[in-house]
């Protein structure tokens, strides 16, 4: 954790380095196209990634969350672990509803949705983000008290208290994440309507930085425990099955669960560690806004994560691991 800790910090540094000159040639092209600072905030460099990453987002998370749901309807309904994978369905698909609009203003340089639109697509980023956070931990806890015999299984004693679970997560995100996200969004500035995505000046209040340093605090030390503890039932499970590991059905339970910690690693962690450095120095340059939407923008290959659940459970993928583990012994 702390190797990866110091990767992202040599990784800020660089782009630190780079924004500068990025910053010189997105104003050489915004004075040139219409002299106004409220113009088309992206780089071509940033707008290509933006687009590429998005762009696999929505066919990868479209084909896994189409999988899955065929792998849903053979699997346990009043398992509470099946119940928060359907749910990370919903709220993968609610996200990739959003993405072409995204596109077509990364594509087209202009917003024509109008804005209180722009602050509901920009808000289910966030929204997406923290809701897949929040039923990665349900599912690996509830796995973890599996593994460690603490239960049998949990499980709803009927479907009616499944769907009344999935229900009240809803209404709270509904009632309270969602207003809270939209009214906030855009009340400390005065922001063009046909710019998206440009939020920063609610960074200046002092709320609003304490509330990101808390997030950002409470997300890292989550992902530290997780990974402790999943690194712990690894080693355990390898000294207790030994040489039938890869074959045993319970080892690859234990990777399915290390994907869930590799998609918050890899997806969630560095945007939230780009997000403390970009807080204290938001106010330096406009063009550190177009490197946390970069940040931001890995959040959203977090739907990939169905398609590799789907692709690890299958028996090809066993089988080639089987081959691949064989070739490497004889040599």
């Amino acid at each position: 954790m702390i190797v990866y800790i110091l990767f992202i910090q040599r990784s800020l540094a660089c782009v630190w380095a780079m924004y500068k000159e990025d910053f010189r040639n997105m104003t050489e092209e915004n004075t040139a196209s219409n002299g106004s600072i409220c113009a088309f905030a992206y780089t071509n460099t940033t707008r290509a990634i933006l687009i590429t990453a998005y762009s696999v987002a929505f066919a990868g998370g479209g084909i896994g969350s189409t999988a899955m749901s065929f792998v849903l309807v053979k699997m346990n309904s009043l398992s509470v672990t099946t119940t928060a994978i359907i749910n990370l369905v919903v709220v993968h698909g609610l996200l990739l509803l959003t993405v072409p609009f995204r596109l077509h203003y990364y594509v087209n340089k202009e917003w024509i949705f109008h804005m209180p639109f722009c602050k509901m697509v920009s808000a289910m980023v966030h929204i997406h983000m923290y809701l897949t956070f929040l039923f990665y931990v349900i599912t690996l806890v509830i796995r973890w008290l599996v593994f460690f015999q603490w239960k049998d299984k949990v499980e709803f004693y009927r479907k009616l208290h499944a769907i009344a679970a999935s229900v009240a997560v809803w209404v709270i995100v509904i009632v309270f994440m969602v207003p809270l996200f939209y009214i906030q969004y855009g009340r400390s500035g005065i922001y063009d309507d046909k710019v998206c995505f440009k939020f920063h000046k609610e960074l200046k209040l002092e709320s609003i930085k304490v509330l990101n340093y808390l997030i950002i605090a409470a997300v890292t030390l989550i992902t530290s425990v997780l990974l402790g503890l999943q690194i712990f039932i690894l080693v355990k499970v390898s000294r207790k099955l030994s040489t039938s590991l890869w074959s045993h059905q319970e080892f690859w339970a234990q990777v399915k669960n290390l994907i869930f910690i590799c998609v918050i690693i890899i997806c969630f962690l560095p945007y939230h560690l780009f997000r403390a450095h970009y807080i204290k120095h938001v106010n330096d340059s406009e063009q550190l806004e177009s490197y946390n939407e970069v940040f931001l923008c890995l959040t959203a290959l977090s739907c990939l994560d169905l398609l590799f659940f789907v692709l690890s459970g299958s028996r090809l993928f066993k089988q080639k691991v089987g081959m691949l583990r064989s070739r490497l012994s004889c040599c």
